[in-house]
């Protein structure tokens, strides 16, 4: 029995329906209980919840015809965020549910197309020792829980597990997200949501099966204000973050950082960017340690790592950590480099939580 409901769970997740099934069935129990109140004799409840499922059946409804079926007006295009300095544009990106029903006008894909390249050709400033690989994809994959998504950029890394090579393709596709945020385009990560036999079939020859390992997709398209329901909520319940001083501390895991105190203050909103950096369901797996001198004048290094036992999506989280402290950085005109300093963070098991790669400040 619960493999049969598993199995249908599956099914309409990849058939688009489930998020449409979820407040049909929510319905029916506001419906079931303002019959009850109706039995009672309870007016005022009755009509609350009658009023309250047939609200909800509505929007359904809409949501259906507008997004499943695509019976909506066209939409108008995003404009760019020139205008935005790298902190105000990391902080603009949110993870984009829905899309409109449109591919990418022509010069936005070159303009795409080119950054993937440039980030691609520096990647002898890898941390892992690993070559990694993005693979465009103009066709409907079969995802969850984005809807009208047409066009994607596969992450792929070597099929012998690096914990490093995972990391570098957080860095690298965070920094393909990031340009294209500023093109006023929508993206949206997705690890555990992808049907990743669906995604093998669409790439053909562009994926081999004894070398390639696929470790995540990105949605990428202009974001669309139609929207079902339970996306909407989802969103809500997860804008959330824990606050700096319990994802950073200062030279060792239970002295937490005050960003605001010397000598921190000069990385101003890193502290910041990183906090609101994308993860899977945003659980912020990734934790980091600032290192100072012997008279806490000077920051020397910062140290990340996972908090939690994961071999892709921790990883790919702290890459995308590394990414945007990275970008901050440079906005402020601090060098630095990333090093792993552990000899054994490329063993062919996951890392231990405690420490992945460090952030070595010139």
């Amino acid at each position: 029995m619960t493999n049969r409901l598993k199995n249908l769970k599956l099914k309409l997740q990849f058939t688009g329906w489930l998020q449409y099934i979820i407040p049909t069935i929510l319905a029916f129990i506001l419906l079931l209980i303002a019959l009850v109140f109706g039995l009672i004799h309870l007016t005022t409840l009755f009509y609350t919840f009658l009023g309250m499922g047939a609200l909800l059946i509505s929007i359904n409804i809409f949501d259906i015809l507008t997004v499943k079926y695509n019976v909506r007006p066209k939409e108008s295009l995003p404009k760019r965020r020139d205008n935005l300095n790298e902190f105000d544009l990391m902080r603009a990106r949110t993870a984009c549910r829905s899309f409109q029903n449109r591919l990418l006008r022509e010069h936005d894909r070159n303009e795409l197309f080119e950054e993937i390249n440039r980030v691609l050709k520096s990647q002898n400033d890898n941390i892992g020792n690993n070559d990694i690989r993005f693979e465009y994809v103009n066709e409907r994959l079969t995802v969850w829980p984005v809807v009208g998504a047409q066009e994607f950029i596969v992450a792929i890394a070597p099929k012998e597990y690096d914990r490093l090579s995972v990391i570098d393709v957080g860095r690298n596709l965070q920094k393909v997200v990031h340009s294209a945020t500023r093109m006023g385009l929508a993206t949206c990560w997705i690890g555990p949501g992808a049907d990743q036999s669906s995604i093998i079939d669409t790439l053909g020859v562009k994926f081999n099966s004894d070398s390639d390992h696929i470790i995540c997709v990105t949605a990428i398209g202009y974001k669309s204000i139609f929207k079902p329901f339970v996306l909407r909520l989802a969103t809500i319940l997860q804008h959330r973050r824990l606050p700096i001083s319990k994802l950073f501390s200062v030279n060792d895991s239970s002295n937490p950082l005050n960003e605001d105190l010397p000598p921190f203050n000069q990385f101003g909103r890193c502290f910041e960017v990183c906090q609101w950096a994308p993860s899977s369901f945003n659980n912020q797996p990734t934790r980091a340690i600032v290192r100072t001198n012997e008279h806490k004048t000077k920051v020397e290094r910062v140290d990340f790592y996972a908090n939690i036992q994961s071999r892709f999506y921790a990883p790919v989280a702290l890459g995308i950590w590394l990414a945007n402290w990275e970008i901050g950085c440079e906005a402020l005109r601090i060098e630095g480099k990333f090093q792993a300093l552990n000899p054994n963070i490329s063993e062919k098991t996951f890392n231990s939580p405690g420490y992945d790669v460090s952030w070595i400040r010139l």
